[in-house]
């Protein structure tokens, strides 16, 4: 699995979950357990990923929110403290309402591109092309793709391994 992937490779990772869009978070409580227990950070990526997350009310998106910390609660007992707006939308309400719930907003520097089609070489060439210096990255990639777990993830361990990068999670 992939938390057994990371953690033979001391990495660790943010994982943005939802409420609904792979199916009901409650079904996952177990995946998303080990997650957490093996220090991985879990973060807000909403309920139920809408669309429009960008122009939601502001009582919309507290909602959006709100599902989500309840079942996450439930799940390892505790509220996200992260966020990662769905289709990186900030306009808006977005970023004043989550400023009010106490989410830290993030967003990513390399965009593996799994969400559009990209294989598992065309994003490790974004990494490249990004670089090893500065501060890190940011990525957004989907644990929801085969690619991604097995051959992106794998490849990056190596990579950052070489560059002397460490994979943290992003509160880190």
């Amino acid at each position: 699995t992939l938390i057994n992937t990371l953690n033979a490779a001391g990495a660790k990772a943010t994982f943005f979950v939802t409420g609904t869009l792979y199916g009901c978070i409650h079904n996952q409580a177990t995946a998303v357990k080990n997650a957490y227990n093996s220090g991985h950070q879990i973060a807000s990526h909403s309920w139920s990923h809408p669309s429009n997350f960008g122009s939601l009310s502001t009582q919309d998106l507290t909602t959006q929110m709100q599902r989500l910390e309840g079942a996450l609660n439930k799940i390892i007992g505790k509220k996200p403290t992260y966020m990662r707006p769905p289709y990186l939308a900030t306009g808006g309400n977005v970023l004043s309402t989550m400023r009010t719930l106490g989410y830290r907003v993030i967003t990513d520097d390399i965009d593996a591109g799994d969400w559009n089609g990209l294989t598992a070489q065309q994003s490790e060439q974004r990494f490249q092309q990004a670089g090893a210096g500065g501060n890190g990255h940011i990525p957004l990639m989907h644990e929801t793709y085969s690619s991604t777990v097995n051959t992106l993830v794998p490849w990056l361990i190596n990579w950052a391994k070489q560059n002397n990068l460490k994979l943290v999670t992003v509160g880190e």
